[in-house]
């Protein structure tokens, strides 16, 4: 399903879930929207470990599935001159998937000593939507105040914690569970089976 076409900044941290930033970027990129990338040193691991990806091109990036009519920029995390540090830059808002909690810790704290954490701080700064899916148990207290500050400062925080009321039986099922509640947070269509239709299973 398709809507208007808009613009996004994905980031991606060194935390496990390499599978949901994959099946993310590649609705986006179905549904024609325009999406901005940045990839931490530990992100690049976690995609090169976990997907076999060593380069962040669009043809590595979304080599699994066809793409779609969308457009994808990647930015080198060091840049943080990039055009997605900057207020001026309009977009329809910055997801961090997967979320580490160095990365939650850094960005809770202002940090601009990356591009990733630069284009949050900045997100929020323009009161723009970021959702911040932390994919790191069990929680200390230090990822819990880090959570509230990020939430009293505007952020979502979407832990990838996918339901089973849908009754799933594939892999693919929960990824594209989370991924659809990301997507609903942006809303941005999809027909993803994400929604309980209030039916009791038996």
């Amino acid at each position: 399903m398709q809507g208007v076409q808009k613009r996004f900044v994905l980031g991606v941290s060194g935390a496990s879930g390499a599978c949901y930033t994959l099946r993310f970027l590649e609705l986006l990129l179905a549904g024609g929207h325009e999406v901005h990338l940045v990839v931490t040193d530990y992100g690049r691991r976690l995609l090169a470990e976990e997907a076999g990806i060593e380069s962040l091109s669009r043809e590595r990036l979304c080599c699994a599935s066809p793409t779609g009519p969308g457009t994808l920029v990647v930015h080198p995390n060091k840049d943080v001159g990039a055009v997605i540090a900057s207020g001026s830059f309009l977009h329809s808002g910055m997801v961090v998937l997967p979320c580490s909690s160095a990365s939650l810790g850094a960005i809770a704290t202002g940090s601009g000593s990356n591009l990733l954490c630069r284009a949050a701080a900045v997100t929020l700064k323009e009161r723009r939507p970021l959702i911040i899916c932390h994919r790191e148990m069990p929680l200390s207290l230090i990822d819990i105040r880090n959570m509230e500050t990020l939430a009293l400062a505007g952020a979502t925080l979407c832990s990838p914690n996918p339901g089973f009321y849908l009754g799933p039986t594939r892999v693919e099922d929960l990824v594209d569970f989370v991924v659809g509640k990301v997507l609903d947070l942006l809303h941005v269509p999809h027909t993803l089976a994400t929604r309980w239709d209030g039916s009791t299973r038996r």
